[in-house]
């Protein structure tokens, strides 16, 4: 087998994305369009793989930091054929076959790549293009076949005639050719054309000229050399990496009650016998273990599930730990750094927020715990705040092991509560209290006659005190 390097042309604004990011950056189910193209191109085990650059040229090296990956910039952006000649330097040295393809298609699949490689190997080949059939071929260039039906040149629609609009078969902008004819070919192409510039197109007459066979491979699914253009393409393929990715998981032994509500990013991995509902985002690079349930309108980035979680109905977790046989939610919002022990219990409207709550430990509802350790075995009463911050820093919180904190509690940070330890309900903490202890702070409580309706007479100081009465505190 033949030596093989690639050139990805990812140089482009992309204009009718109208918008200030450049094209091949934007997000398609999740992650960048290029991405897919370099997956699709890994598998290969090419020599070589380089990345023309331009605009935006330091974001797209840096999001594509990967190893064996070059880059070439292409200044100004001079067309197709410009973009290729700007990679000349780095393949200099190499002898072998160069495919050529656009970052912008990223339903294109490593079968298909391997496919087209193996066609050309067969028939030893010179120059190979990748073509495919279209009802509607408008925005292509046309391939143009002589008598024989070998291809003689490509026709960009922007030059081409009225006959050559109404053929079908469309140029996807795939090649593979021998480096040494590339550039060869390419330093006889000229700007004479619409656009004035270089196009990669111009090759396949110039080959026709040298007498060099141009052989072609049909796409049997045109859909993958699909390029992205504009926003409505963008979620035509975004779609078909949505269903890809969703019959991927069913394969898995992930079941999804209503498929087509679930969007689950490529690089998130799922165990089996895990039960997702209905609307849920799973994103990043977000690791669910088995036989978990992740309800309605569950949203996820970044987090860690165990074994068994349950994950209940409009929570929201980033950049979280969940561990095993834990349930969080309904409606809980777990923020970065926040982690959650085993066989715990996070509930409806508790927020964690860099945080550590040990095994077994339960916060049920209407709770904020922000800059805290929890310890192991710790109930966490209705209403309880951690006090983080003080207008310019965060102050921590520390719960050790099996305390009991009643409701509606304030720890006022810095603070620490010892091991054991039971928070009388109501009370505002703003001390250290020592392990095995009870602390209560409460107001006494204090209770006055309410003057009848429409009555004239005042409530007399001596008549407040006789029913003035300081409240027994309990736990």
């Amino acid at each position: 087998m033949r030596a093989y390097a690639a050139i990805i042309l990812a140089a482009g604004m992309g204009t009718r994305m109208k918008s200030g990011l450049c094209k091949v950056l934007h997000e398609v189910a999740g992650r960048p369009m290029i991405s897919y193209v370099i997956d699709a191109l890994e598998p290969c085990r090419f020599q070589k793989i380089v990345v023309v650059v331009g605009h935006q040229a330091d974001t797209v090296k840096k999001m594509l930091q990967r190893p064996g990956i070059e880059f070439a910039l292409q200044e100004p952006q001079l067309g197709t054929g410009h973009a290729v000649m700007a990679a000349k330097d780095l393949l200099q040295d190499f002898a072998g076959e160069v495919l050529i393809l656009c970052g912008d298609i990223p339903l294109i699949r490593t079968e298909t790549l391997l496919e087209f490689v193996r066609l050309h190997e067969e028939k030893q080949g010179k120059i190979t293009l990748m073509t495919a059939l279209l009802e509607d071929p408008t925005g292509y260039g046309r391939i143009i076949r002589d008598t024989d039906r070998a291809v003689s040149r490509i026709a960009e629609e922007r030059d081409a005639n009225e006959h050559e609009r109404s053929i079908q078969e469309i140029n996807t902008g795939i090649y593979l050719v021998n480096a040494a004819i590339l550039y060869r070919l390419l330093a006889r192409v000229g700007q004479e054309n619409d656009q004035h510039e270089y196009y990669l197109t111009d090759i396949v007459a110039e080959a026709a000229r040298d007498s060099i066979p141009v052989d072609g491979m049909l796409l049997r699914n045109a859909g993958e050399a699909s390029g992205i253009n504009s926003r409505s393409e963008l979620a035509q393929a975004a779609a078909v990496l949505w269903e890809r990715r969703r019959l991927d998981l069913m394969d898995s032994g992930v079941t999804l009650l209503d498929p087509s509500t679930v969007y689950v990013d490529a690089e998130v991995r799922i165990g089996p016998d895990t039960v997702i509902h209905p609307c849920v985002t799973i994103k990043g690079q977000s690791e669910i273990g088995t036989d978990c349930i992740i309800e309605s309108g569950v949203y996820l980035m970044d987090s860690r599930l165990g074994d068994r979680v349950k994950i209940l109905q409009g929570s929201r977790l980033d950049r979280a730990i969940v561990d095993d046989d834990t349930s969080v939610g309904p409606m809980a919002h777990l923020r970065p750094e926040a982690r959650i022990g085993k066989s715990a219990r996070i509930g409806n409207f508790v927020e964690v927020k860099k945080s550590t709550v040990g095994d077994r430990s339960k916060a049920s509802h209407l709770t904020y715990l922000g800059d805290s350790t929890i310890g192991r075995d710790v109930n966490i009463g209705c209403g309880t705040i951690t006090c983080n911050y003080d207008g310019k820093h965060k102050h921590p919180t520390v719960i050790r092991d099996r305390c009991f904190v009643g409701s509606d509690v304030q720890f006022v940070a810095p603070v620490e509560i010892g091991e054991g330890s039971v928070i009388g309900a109501g009370s505002t903490i703003t001390r250290d209290v020592p392990p095995g202890m009870l602390a209560v702070s409460r107001a006494t409580q204090k209770v006055y006659p309410l003057r009848p309706l429409g009555s004239s007479r005042e409530t007399t100081p001596k008549a407040k005190a006789e029913v003035e009465h300081e409240d027994t505190d309990r736990s």
